[in-house]
């Protein structure tokens, strides 16, 4: 009698393990605890709902990791990015998502999946037997990271997170702001126009630089360490680092010609991208911010057409929790000390959605194989999904340990391919190519 997966956990890695656990043949229970138990990011009970941003970042899989890290999910019949495809909103080269539909979909396909049941509970310690994989994400509850922490015997890891505004399309001064994706990037004009950019001259910048560094920011407790992931500063952090460090980040104004005086260059630009498909909902591009949220509103409508807005959801910051993976788990991910429990998603040390979910695609298919009594090939290391799993599971150095989003920096270098910026090209194009027939290879073999 076939034995059934537990997975606690119903964000991207939990969701995607799930399904693809059950479209081996495993029969799945999901554990989630909301929206019994809340978070500080979550709005809903729905699975895979997207808290931070709603894009996936680049989709081109010939240049870019992340965009491999898609082609090779999408090849392997991944739920998320066939919701995400399904859903799929105009960011130029971006995949970005309407991110209540895409959840509500996904949510949809699990439940009407004929071997997959949810069970709205909160799971507070480690199970001593069964196949468990624990897919908890950055915001595990505090009942269960104690119990996690108990069991590895090492001190929690942790890193702050922030999440941007999002306004409404409505309160944007549109005699001020105009509609171009960057040096008009896109196949189509909707693509070429998916971003909404609110242009800044000098002492505009200078004054809204100003205001960054001096509003009120959330204090953190004493005696909290916890640093921030580098793909996710909050702007603020950006601004101490330098005056002109936005100018040269989220703020640049390459690329760009401001239709409502085209003579002019910006001195720096804010973007925003849509958020929603009716397109009335737009989040701030790289604004993750820690400022209370008076301060927020106060310095956010400094922004050249940001003048009236009002906003759908302020930014904010919380703790996020992840494991020492290099030290704790197996090949498999599995718990070197309990190895009938699996980790999954952004709790093991990958950063993003995608990553997240590829980490739970990768486990879900392991636990079913053990169930079902099949010997799956080990991932090669030459896709971006063995390039990841191999880098937290072993190939990190233990003792500096950080979240990590997929790049070509993890992949083994490729033969007799010239460096530096002018062979770049050439070599990310090789990276991606050996990266399918080595997916390809493995999917065939598994």
């Amino acid at each position: 009698m076939t034995q059934t997966l537990h997975i606690v956990g119903g964000g991207m890695a939990g969701s995607e393990a799930a399904w693809q656990a059950a479209e081996m043949g495993v029969d799945v229970v999901i554990h989630e605890m909301r929206p019994k138990v809340e978070t500080f990011a979550h709005k809903t009970g729905n699975l895979g709902e997207m808290v931070c941003s709603n894009s996936f970042r680049s989709d081109d899989d010939e240049q870019n990791a992340v965009g491999l890290l898609h082609w090779e999910m999408r090849t392997a019949d991944g739920l998320i990015m066939t919701t995400a495809d399904e859903h799929r909103l105009p960011a130029g080269g971006a995949l970005a998502v309407d991110r209540d539909p895409f959840a509500e979909t996904v949510t949809a396909k699990l439940k009407a999946h004929p071997r997959i049941s949810v069970s709205y509970e909160e799971i507070t310690d480690l199970p001593q037997d069964g196949h468990w994989i624990f897919a908890t994400g950055p915001l595990t509850s505090t009942n269960l990271g104690a119990a996690i922490q108990a069991e590895t015997g090492a001190e929690a890891l942790a890193f702050f997170d922030a999440i941007a505004p999002i306004l409404y399309a409505e309160s944007i001064d549109m005699s001020k702001a105009w509609m171009q994706s960057r040096y008009d990037k896109g196949e189509t004009e909707e693509e070429r126009t998916a971003y909404l950019n609110c242009p800044m001259d000098k002492d505009q910048y200078e004054a809204f630089i100003d205001a960054l560094l001096t509003a009120d920011k959330t204090e953190f407790h004493e005696g909290e360490t916890a640093g921030y992931f580098d793909g996710c500063l909050p702007i603020e952090v950006m601004a101490e680092r330098g005056r002109e460090t936005l100018r040269f980040g989220p703020m640049k104004p390459v690329g760009l010609t401001n239709p409502h005086n085209p003579e002019n260059k910006a001195y720096a630009v804010v973007q925003l991208r849509r958020d929603n498909a009716l397109g009335t909902l737009f989040n701030i591009v790289g604004f993750q911010t820690k400022m209370k949220y008076g301060a927020q509103t106060e310095v956010l409508r400094m922004i050249p057409g940001l003048e009236n807005a009002s906003f759908a959801r302020l930014g904010g910051i919380h703790r996020n929790t992840f494991l020492n993976s290099p030290t704790l788990l197996d090949n498999q991910m599995r718990l070197k000390s309990k190895p009938h429990i699996r980790f999954a998603g952004q709790i093991t040390g990958v950063e993003g959605y995608v990553e997240s979910a590829a980490m739970g695609l990768l486990a879900g298919r392991f636990a079913a194989a053990e169930i079902l009594g099949i010997e799956l090939p080990v991932v090669p290391q030459d896709s971006a999904m063995g390039a990841l799993i191999h880098h937290i599971t072993g190939g990190a150095e233990a003792k500096t340990f950080q979240p990590m989003n997929v790049n070509f920096g993890l992949f083994q270098p490729v033969e007799g391919l010239k460096g530096g910026r002018r062979g770049r090209k050439d070599r990310y194009k090789a990276y991606t190519d050996r990266a399918k027939a080595a997916w390809h290879d493995w999917l065939s073999h598994s």
